[in-house]
């Protein structure tokens, strides 16, 4: 039941964010939008499978052990279930930010994240294109904190939920009205906040992680409004792969394991 629900919300989240990238869109495509999201489809679905035969739903199995056996914080606390409801989900959403800053600092883990940031243009597939080695580690990641915290089951579904559904949204190629978009970015992260993040340059790609709230990078000082160039004169991916012939599906998977690979922000000071 916990994998359906998911998919269905997921699955309605896309198309959502589909139909409002061809009636909204923010920016032309540079490239072939067909080999493009059959690329990104391909990456998703490997990561399916992967996750299918190894520790799929890894976080969810945690959260239902640990509920039974009273591990974590939230297992030794009688606060009322709402409270550590809203606070488990604050508690996730950070580290999750946390695990992306991470991503780009580490040169071991930007290898492997460097594969969602190849993508020349940023649309709602983009959100899905993550190594499969990268999804793994993120899902050890989420487990270990679900244990440790305690979190309810169906907090952990509701997190996974909005955790794959805005990562759709905030890469969508979607034109908001700019009132619109200021408003929502004082709580979560937009498409026009999030676009930054992917421009080739460095100190904007080094910026406003945050996949669903966006006061992380508040805190953090990390935000930056609107790239340097504006939001149609960015340049997205990276400058080191820039030939579609480089970012073909077997090139992708062994991106993070050739010579040219290099952290994101070695330029950042």
């Amino acid at each position: 039941m916990e994998a359906a629900l998911r998919l269905g919300i997921f699955v309605g989240i896309f198309v959502a964010v589909a139909c409002l990238e061809i009636f909204l869109p923010r920016r032309p495509k540079t490239g072939d939008w067909r080999r493009r999201w059959g690329i990104n489809i391909g990456i998703l679905v490997l990561n399916i499978i992967v996750q299918r035969f190894t520790v799929g739903a890894a976080a969810f199995v945690i959260a239902v052990y640990a509920q039974q056996q009273g591990w974590g914080l939230f297992g030794y606390l009688d606060w009322p279930w709402w409270l550590e409801a809203v606070l488990a989900f604050l508690l996730l959403d950070f580290a999750i930010y946390l695990q992306h800053v991470m991503s780009h600092a580490l040169p071991a883990f930007w290898r492997l994240h460097q594969v969602h940031h190849a993508d020349l243009d940023v649309d709602l597939t983009t959100g899905i294109r993550f190594h499969p080695l990268e999804i793994l580690i993120s899902m050890i990641y989420k487990a270990g904190l679900v244990a440790a915290l305690g979190v309810d089951p169906w907090v952990v579904i509701a997190f996974e939920a909005t955790l794959n559904g805005s990562a759709v949204f905030t890469h969508g190629n979607i034109a908001l009205p700019e009132k619109l978009d200021r408003a929502l970015r004082y709580v979560v992260c937009t498409p026009d906040m999030h676009r930054v993040h992917h421009s080739t340059i460095i100190h904007e790609t080094n910026s406003n992680y945050g996949f669903f709230l966006s006061i992380w990078d508040r805190l953090c000082g990390t935000m930056i409004h609107a790239p340097s160039k504006g939001q149609l004169g960015v340049e997205l991916g990276l400058a080191e792969w820039r030939k579609p012939e480089q970012l073909g599906l077997l090139r992708i998977l062994l991106m993070p394991f050739r010579t040219r690979a290099r952290q994101s922000n070695d330029a950042a000071g």
